[in-house]
């Protein structure tokens, strides 16, 4: 018995050591480090390797760098300091949340070194964050904090339950009797549920903003704007698969036509202030363009509007007769977002004649950058203060 008892326990130091496995298997090195005077140095060891790169949006864009799907980014050449490390320390940077990927021998990879890992729609990139800026709203600082809930709602017209992020501001808990203003934030094409949770920062802004006094508490809905997603990849009953860009499901409804369901779900499960100037919407590109459909659509509503780098467009006389009735019953704010480089610009330039046309008055900020989160991060931050005044 003696024999057998030291046998087990001998089994299990061995069956343990191999269960704490990935606690020790990393590589004794640091990379994506951000430095004191906002350098940022990344190591990558790559013994056989004849070439290694960093991929990021921070790179000067010497060269359009569609791999990995970091499309239009630079490339930079890393180092060989040893036998085996790759090393690039970039310059200054300003302060913002930036993504890169490693290229080794023309092969995309993520950065092993660094943990802090983003999925944007079938695009896996690395993360950092360079503070002393406008990305200090980004940060998670000592302050009071909101919640974030994952939530399913059950959607009678496409007949499945459906997820969606509900952020609720500091307090929310604690004070039981409070009533607050919701804002709807929507996600682009290639996003999800998750999308202004991850990329997009929401839950970091909202805190800071609502710490330092800017913004009102609120509670944030983020839904997922794709009627033939139940859930973001990996959260639904579909299992773990790649996302594709070509999926041919059709849904039962649009997402203008369903998102009655999520605002009576809302409203039914949150302590919200159920009327038009306590509610607002905003998106990003396609959640721009679905902002702007809703709330046309539902025009008494909302009393926000906000279009980020908006895909939206008047279309119809239908879609004209619906807008001015929306403003006809009052717009507190119609705020539109568009950085130069967007390649939606021009479209962004008709909606605003047309606007301009009709005699309808919205607020306009134009920013550098393209079509990128550089600039929605921006664009909530400027936005939120405005809300609920």
């Amino acid at each position: 018995m003696k024999t057998f008892g030291l046998l087990l326990m001998m089994a299990l130091c061995v069956t343990n050591t191999f269960a704490q496995q990935n606690l020790f298997g990393g590589q004794d090195i640091k990379s994506g480090v951000v430095n004191d005077d906002n350098t940022v140095t990344f190591r990558f060891i790559a013994p056989n390797a004849k070439l290694v790169q960093v991929a990021g949006d921070f790179v000067d864009k010497v060269e359009d760098n569609p791999i990995g799907g970091l499309v239009g980014t630079g490339l930079v050449d890393m180092k060989k300091e040893t036998d085996s490390m790759w090393v690039y320390t970039s310059k200054p940077l300003k302060s913002e949340l930036y993504s890169y990927l490693f290229v080794v021998d023309g092969v995309a990879t993520i950065d092993i070194n660094n943990v802090h890992v983003y999925r944007d729609f079938g695009t896996i990139s690395n993360v950092f964050l360079v503070g002393n800026g406008l990305a200090d709203l980004y940060k998670v600082n000592d302050i009071a904090h909101g919640s974030l809930t994952h939530v399913w709602y059950d959607s009678k017209a496409l007949g499945v339950d459906r997820r969606m992020n509900v952020y609720t501001p500091p307090g929310y808990e604690a004070n039981k009797n409070k009533r607050y203003p919701v804002l709807y934030l929507l996600h682009g094409t290639g996003g999800d549920e998750n999308e202004w949770v991850t990329f997009g920062r929401t839950i970091q802004i909202m805190d800071n903003l609502i710490a330092q006094g800017k913004a009102e508490p609120m509670i944030v809905v983020m839904p997922n704007g794709h009627p033939y997603l139940e859930a973001a990849p990996g959260e639904s009953h579909w299992g773990y698969y790649k996302p594709e860009h070509n999926h041919t499901a059709r849904p039962a409804a649009t997402f203008e036509e369903i998102f009655p369901e999520i605002m009576n779900f809302v409203d039914a499960n949150f302590r919200t202030l159920q009327d038009k100037s306590h509610r607002a919407i905003a998106g990003l590109s396609m959640g721009g363009g679905h902002a702007m459909a809703i709330s046309k659509r539902y025009e008494n509503t909302f009393d926000y509007v906000g279009l980020f780098s908006a895909a939206g467009s008047l279309r119809t006389d239908e879609d004209v007769e619906q807008l001015k009735k929306q403003f006809a019953n009052g717009v507190k704010l119609y705020w539109i977002g568009m950085g130069s480089d967007d390649f939606l610009y021009q479209r962004g330039v008709d909606f605003r004649n047309k606007l301009d046309e009709m005699g309808l008055k919205y607020t306009y900020v134009e920013t550098g950058g393209g079509h990128v989160w550089n600039c929605w991060r921006e664009y909530l931050s400027i936005l939120a203060p405005q809300l609920f005044k």
